[in-house]
């Protein structure tokens, strides 16, 4: 359905230039689950010594790729692992028999790659409550093996998309000890997007060494300043996964390098606010400034109540400055606020200060903020030190047209 849809308007001009990640080898083919003419299906492959983390979906209808997966963190090491992802079917609400088709397809991975089926993770994304043709699947994974490339990570990032219209990369560089480590990271994710991680896949790959407790550590710690900061359409999915996979093959241990966090921090950054510029139907990227609140927990519950709140986004779609939208979603939150010690900012305009309108605020002004690409809401709380910087987009027809005939 991806194929079928216009590029988004917030969409980078290109892909960008990913660095090869020594001890990373992937491949993607076409297995036809749903998608015809096109790369659906995607194997990567790390060397023995791969630590892996991974952080997924809460949701209680998750899929049974994220089961499994779950269930295979903090494993042996020494072998390496394989990751296989296929777009077009999400293998959920499938009951036992998406578990079967778990277990065929990494017993298949296991028995072409020779890796343990311990060290297998698979993910599929698409519809919900059809079973996976998984021996569509199963038919390619020889020829996947065959044609593993340390360059195929933008082949990769194209074959997880559904309803995403451009495929999402993000890579840094950093020296540790004058050494280079290099991390690079995938991800698919349109619609269904909310925190508590979305229907997105993400797939990030560096050469650091790091053991996996810390990896895990890590991983965590930064996915809640990042993917789950963000939300399109406050759903989420039963098949969010993201892991982190470090190969080691730099030979540049991370563990403290306060330099390797800032730049998978970046990296995370980056990808997550590429998932909600291909928000469905998105138009306009808005950043939510929470500060003032009384924790920054609290900060995180303002900001993703004004990020949610369908009057405020369908407001931005029509570029109206209607701060009242705003005023609304904060009284709703459930986290403490008080009118009187509120001010609301679009970008560097004033809006309401102290439970009123700025004396010194013109429509004209909020107005033309609004009629930008990238939109900036700041409200001050005036109760503490609590702060949190949420991401989203607006919420557009094309949105309900999309979602409308998903399934067709």
């Amino acid at each position: 359905m991806g194929d079928s849809l216009p590029r988004s308007p917030l969409a980078p001009s290109s892909f960008p230039q990913l660095p090869v990640i020594k001890g990373l080898r992937l491949c993607a083919g076409a297995a036809g689950v749903k998608y015809q003419g096109r790369n659906d299906v995607m194997l990567a492959v790390m060397d023995p010594g791969t630590t892996v983390a991974g952080t997924f979906t809460r949701s209680k209808t998750r899929s049974a790729p994220v089961r499994d997966c779950q269930a295979k963190l903090g494993g042996d090491s020494s072998a390496g692992a394989a990751i296989l992802v296929n777009s077009g079917n999400s293998n959920a609400f499938t009951g036992h028999y998406g578990q079967t088709s778990v277990a065929e397809i990494c017993a298949a991975v296991a028995d072409i790659t020779g890796l343990p089926e311990a060290r297998i993770f698979t993910a599929s994304t698409g519809v919900i409550g059809e079973p996976l043709p998984h021996d569509r699947i199963i038919a390619q994974i020889k020829d996947l093996n065959d044609g593993l490339d340390a360059t195929a990570l933008e082949a990769a990032a194209e074959a997880i998309m559904t309803t995403d219209t451009f495929a999402k990369g993000a890579s840094a560089e950093v020296t540790i000890g004058g050494e280079t480590v290099s991390i690079a990271g995938i991800a698919k994710g349109s619609g269904m997007i909310a925190p508590d991680m979305a229907t997105m896949l993400v797939y990030i790959f560096t050469d650091a060494q790091l053991p996996q407790a810390a990896l895990q550590a890590e991983l965590s710690r930064l996915c809640d300043r990042s993917f789950n900061c963000i939300t399109v359409d406050s759903d989420t999915s039963t098949s969010d996964s993201l892991m982190l996979c470090a190969t080691g093959a730099s030979g540049v241990d991370v563990s403290d390098s306060a330099e390797f966090s800032q730049a998978l921090e970046a990296v995370m950054l980056d990808l997550s606010h590429q998932v909600v510029r291909d928000g469905e139907g998105a138009t306009k990227f808005v950043e939510i400034q929470i500060t003032g609140a009384v924790s920054d927990a609290e900060a995180k519950i303002h900001g993703l109540s004004i990020a949610n709140s369908p009057l405020v986004k369908t407001a931005i779609a029509g570029e109206d400055p209607n701060w009242g939208r705003v005023v609304m979603a904060i009284g709703k939150s459930g986290a403490e606020a008080d009118r009187d010690l509120l001010s609301i900012s679009f970008g560097d305009v004033l809006v309401a200060e102290k439970g009123w309108v700025s004396p010194n605020y013109r429509e004209e002004d909020g107005a033309a903020q609004m009629t930008r690409d990238e939109i900036t809401i700041k409200v001050d709380l005036g109760l503490g030190d609590g702060t949190c910087t949420v991401w989203t987009c607006d919420l557009t027809h094309q949105y309900i047209t999309i979602n409308a005939d998903y399934r067709s």
